[in-house]
């Protein structure tokens, strides 16, 4: 417990300190008992999920779900935290669950959620991030309040965060678990991201194997930006000269204006013009 408090910003014990409690101990029908809506995770492991299910055959349910008086049927209760325990309490076949009910609003709902599952690491990371987006954008929360609040830096909630920029279809890709989130990571903002992601599909990549990939890519592009477009006057100079003596001309000029001037000749003829035209003009 003192190691998840160390990692963890706020535990559960402190969130229900901070709540009224009913009562310490209840028990409910598992059948009055609702989803909560503000449940960051959508993924439940079926493995994990039966492991619970053959602990609470053999032991029941230790720890209490905790609850709250459903907002939209007040004769129902909203699981806050403990959504898992319940749903293997019904493949268990139990009738009744124990039950902690507090008096919790929709933001001390969607910390509870959040707490609980980043302690036990339920969440992948594409669920992790959108609990937090929640947090932000319905809470008002900044990046530095979910850091204190999740005990985790800002540049880990910040590269959290950041996964959601993705396209959609890489998106996809780390929900199906084509792709880890260690790969996804490395292809936010990127413009060729979709295309990299599928080649560490088809070639089966490593994160190191992708972000040696990325390297490349970006040495690539940064070359490419180094490539300066030649200034338009100096196209323009060229093309007239070119039309003078019927040779192709290169200019080469650097900001201290020193450069060189190269005319191409294919034939001994051409060449002697190049001399000619010299000649009679200095």
């Amino acid at each position: 417990m003192d190691k998840l408090k160390k990692g963890l910003g706020r535990g559960l014990s402190s969130l229900i300190g901070e709540t009224k409690l009913e009562s310490q101990k209840n028990s409910l029908s598992i059948t009055d008992l609702v989803s909560n809506k503000f449940q960051p995770r959508k993924v439940f492991d079926e493995a994990n999920l039966e492991d619970l299910t053959n602990s609470i055959k053999e032991r029941g349910i230790i720890q209490p779900i905790i609850v709250r008086h459903s907002p939209e049927d007040k004769k129902k209760f909203e699981i806050i935290a403990g959504e898992r325990r319940w749903i293997a309490a019904q493949k268990v076949g139990l009738t009744e669950v124990p039950v902690v009910i507090t008096e919790a609003d929709d933001l001390k709902s969607l910390e509870f959620a959040i707490v609980e599952n980043v302690q036990r690491h339920d969440l992948n990371p594409l669920e992790e991030a959108k609990g937090y987006k929640r947090l932000i954008d319905e809470f008002k929360y900044d990046q530095d309040k979910v850091s204190k609040f999740i005990g985790k830096s800002r540049s880990y909630i910040s590269n959290c965060l950041r996964l959601l920029s993705l396209p959609a279809k890489i998106i996809k890709m780390i929900e199906d678990r084509l792709i880890t989130s260690g790969h996804a990571k490395i292809l936010v903002g990127l413009e060729n991201a979709e295309f990299i992601a599928n080649k560490v599909i088809e070639k089966k990549l490593s994160v190191r194997q992708t972000e040696s990939l990325v390297k490349i890519f970006k040495k690539n592009n940064n070359k490419k930006k180094n490539i300066k477009l030649k200034d338009i006057n100096i196209s323009n100079l060229e093309k007239n000269i070119s039309q003078k003596i019927g040779l192709n001309v290169e200019i080469k000029n650097d900001y201290r204006n020193k450069g060189s001037i190269t005319f191409f000749h294919k034939e001994l003829d051409q060449l002697n013009r190049i001399i000619e035209i010299i000649k009679a003009n200095y």
